[in-house]
C-alpha cells in the first residue's frame, strides 16, 4: 500500500520536474498548413486542441513562461496551421487550428480538418493530445465530436479545462465530475482531469507535472 506521505513526495518530485522542464528554451520553428510542410517528427510532440478562443494559446504561453510564445488574438480562428515550438531538446509543443468557429470559411475549415486528422493518425511521435475545454460550459457536442475522432484513431488524450478562475467554488466540483463520468468510457483518454486558469496560473504546475509524467513514462 503507498502511504500518503510517499505519495505527496511523488508529487512534489513531479512539480519539479516540470518545473525544469519548461524552465529552458521555447522556442517556435515550424508551421504547416499542409502535411508536406510538417517538420520531421524527432523527438517527442505533445499537442493541444480545443475550441476557437478557448484559451490555447494563452495556456501554452503560461506554461512555457514566456508571454508571446504562441500568437494570441481576440479573433476566434486566427491559428489557420499547426504551430510547432521546441521547448529544450526533449520536446515540441504543437498548437492545433480551434474548432467550431463557424464565420470560418467552410473550405478553409475542411482543410485543416483534413490536416489535422492526417497529423493525427500518422505521427508516430506525438505521444499526447491536451484536449482543451472550457470550464464555463463543459463539453459540448462539438467537443465529443473530437473526442469521438480521438478514440477511433486510437490516439492517447487528456482533458484540460481553461478559465477556470470564472467558476464559483460550488461549481468546481459539479463540473469536474460530470465530465469525469462522460470520459469514463473512452478508451483513449487520460483519466486525470486538470483545471487551469491562464490568468492566474491556476494548474499550470500540475500541468507542467503531467507532461513530465508523460516524458518519464516515454523514457524521453
Amino acid at each position: 500500500m503507498t502511504s500518503t506521505a510517499n505519495t505527496t513526495d511523488d508529487a512534489a518530485d513531479l512539480h519539479e520536474a516540470g518545473r525544469l522542464l519548461f524552465a529552458g528554451s521555447a522556442d517556435f520553428y515550424a508551421a504547416a498548413q499542409t502535411l508536406d510542410r510538417l517538420p520531421p517528427m524527432e523527438g517527442i510532440e505533445i499537442a493541444f486542441a480545443g475550441r476557437s478562443n478557448v484559451g490555447k494559446s494563452s495556456l501554452i504561453n503560461a506554461l512555457t513562461g514566456r508571454n508571446t510564445l504562441a500568437r494570441v488574438s481576440h479573433t476566434p480562428g486566427r491559428t489557420q496551421q499547426l504551430n510547432f515550438f521546441k521547448v529544450g531538446d526533449r520536446m515540441s509543443l504543437v498548437d492545433m487550428p480551434g474548432y467550431g468557429y463557424a464565420a470560418v470559411e467552410k473550405a478553409k475549415v475542411e482543410a485543416w480538418t483534413s490536416l489535422i486528422h492526417s497529423y493525427l493518425k500518422g505521427r508516430a511521435n506525438l505521444a499526447r493530445v491536451f484536449v482543451l475545454i472550457d470550464a464555463r460550459h463543459g463539453l459540448k457536442s462539438i467537443d465529443t465530436d473530437v473526442l469521438d475522432g480521438l478514440d477511433k484513431a486510437a490516439v492517447s488524450y487528456q482533458v484540460v479545462l481553461t478559465k477556470g478562475d470564472a467558476l464559483k467554488k460550488g461549481q468546481v466540483e459539479s463540473r469536474l465530475a460530470g465530465i469525469q463520468a462522460a470520459l469514463a468510457k473512452r478508451p483513449a483518454a487520460y483519466p486525470e482531469l486538470i483545471l487551469t486558469s491562464s490568468r492566474d496560473d491556476l494548474g499550470v504546475a500540475d500541468l507542467r507535472a503531467a507532461v513530465a509524467r508523460l516524458l518519464a513514462e516515454r523514457g524521453a
